[in-house]
């Protein structure tokens, strides 16, 4: 295992980033420079990283595991996600052993399934630590007043400079993107699922922000009992629970009740956020979408028009 995992180490670390982002100055403190970590993820040059760690930069630095460094082009940030996108030139993105890292976006993690974590805390570049995936689903309120939806909870150990760099599982695909710890607490630490960033690369690869579809809930990541989901014939056995609807939102209007599980929107099985924002891209804003929960074991047809979401809304 020590020997599957060293590769998966070896292979991986060229991909990730280190970064300096320069801030404008704080008084007599002078500029502000933030560190945090980044990997590279698909054609064109392209790296993801947290908007937390870029967003109101002047210029951010990217320095390779080779020591060579660039300024590169943030092409847009989703603050909803914390989640942003970069742009490396391309004469210092293509040395022979950097290949793009996958998004396992297709192939939901399980609790207890391996967990890699590869950044830059404090400054130290590409560091390595391991853990598990401790938990799905979970809520992250963030210091701007709303909550990041559905992030991966794990024990991998993470630390500043971490924020933005890879949670890889045992194949050195990414699970999801580290963006939090929870302060003086142990092995609480989170990242915004591959499933999430897939939607969010797209968007603001083409058009440089994230429009998502709107239903107006509030919703939690959960487990569906394996009795259950065989006996109703359940497409996935993670659903969202819906905690609240807006009074007057979409959902409201087409029926969701509080406490009900979304199952599926379109053709779209719903295991988390990610799924729910497939399922209600752009061009579905204001056209008719079937939709189907689990209310009181009982599967529902429903039907419903995504608005356009208000600022800060899931």
């Amino acid at each position: 295992m020590s020997d599957e995992i060293a590769a998966v180490v070896q292979r991986v670390r060229p991909a990730v980033l280190h970064l300096r982002a320069m801030r404008p100055s704080q008084g007599r403190r002078g500029a502000g420079v933030g560190s945090g970590s980044a990997f590279l993820c698909g054609e064109d040059d392209l790296a993801l990283t947290n908007c937390h760690v870029v967003q109101g930069a002047l210029a951010v630095e990217a320095t390779f595991h080779d020591g060579r460094s660039a300024v590169v082009d943030v092409l847009g940030v989703d603050a909803a996600t914390d989640l942003a996108v970069l742009r490396v030139p391309r004469s210092t993105a293509t040395a022979a052993d950097e290949v793009a890292l996958e998004l396992r976006a297709a192939d939901a993690p399980r609790v207890g399934d391996l967990a890699l974590a590869v950044g830059c805390p404090h400054g130290l570049s590409h560091s390595v630590t391991a853990g598990i995936v401790s938990g799905l689903g979970r809520s992250l309120p963030t210091a701007r007043g709303h909550s990041i939806e559905d992030v991966i909870q794990t024990d991998a150990p993470l630390n500043p400079g971490n924020s933005g760099g890879p949670l890889l599982d045992h194949d050195g695909r990414v699970l999801g993107i580290a963006t939090a710890i929870v302060p003086q607490a142990q092995g609480l630490c989170f990242a915004v699922p591959a499933a999430t960033a897939a939607v969010v690369l797209s968007e603001l690869r083409e058009h440089g922000e994230v429009v998502r579809g709107w239903l107006g809930v509030a919703v939690q990541g959960v487990e569906i009992a394996p009795t259950i989901a065989r006996r109703l014939g359940l497409p996935a056995r993670r659903a969202l629970a819906v905690a609240s609807v807006t009074p007057g939102s979409p959902a409201a209007r087409a029926g969701v009740h509080g406490g009900d599980l979304l199952l599926s929107v379109g053709e779209r099985a719903v295991r988390g956020i990610g799924d729910l924002m497939l399922g209600m891209p752009r061009h579905a804003i204001g056209r008719e979408l079937s939709l189907r929960v689990l209310r009181h074991n009982e599967i529902l047809p429903l039907v419903v028009r995504p608005g356009l979401a208000p600022p800060r809304a899931a």
